[in-house]
């Protein structure tokens, strides 16, 4: 099992999100209050700590001077401790006490470079990112649990 390690959400796309502690999850919308919130397939971004920590380590060897943190690359939900690479499209995760989210999309396409991308030199999601449907929705707080069910 894994464990939330940020919350994130913002009013507009393609932009860095901020932290919240606490977050609600709507059953077939998204996060309450988020940008991404009612869209398509990708009602909910996943990124993992792990690989947000390889970004701080490789933007600081290359001298950069932004802050690589959790919400920098526009995710919602920032993972830790749990193998989002090993996700398929259908799993599903229980987050939080109640929410279940169903995986569905792996990685995303980036037609052009957003915001995040001339801020932060580079963009993870396209590799890294993880994106889900509210199946069940409820509230999610930073270091509640969230597993692959």
């Amino acid at each position: 099992m894994g464990r939330i390690f940020s919350i994130n959400i913002s009013s507009a796309k393609g932009v860095p999100k901020e932290r919240r502690g606490r977050a609600v999850l709507l059953k077939g919308l998204g996060l309450e209050g988020d940008a991404h919130a009612g869209t398509d397939v990708r009602q909910v971004s996943l990124l993992d700590m792990e690989s947000v920590r390889g970004q701080m380590a490789d933007a600081r060897a290359k001298g950069a001077s932004v802050e690589i943190r959790p919400g920098i690359y526009a995710e919602n939900i920032t993972t830790e401790g749990l193998a989002l690479s090993e996700l398929k499209i259908g799993d599903r995760l229980k987050a939080g006490r109640t929410a279940v989210l169903g995986i569905s999309k792996i990685g995303k396409e980036c037609h052009d470079r957003c915001a995040i991308y001339r801020e932060v030199g580079d963009c993870i999601m396209p590799r890294k990112g993880v994106f889900a449907e509210v199946l069940e929705g409820g509230e999610i707080t930073v270091g509640d649990g969230i597993e692959k069910l």
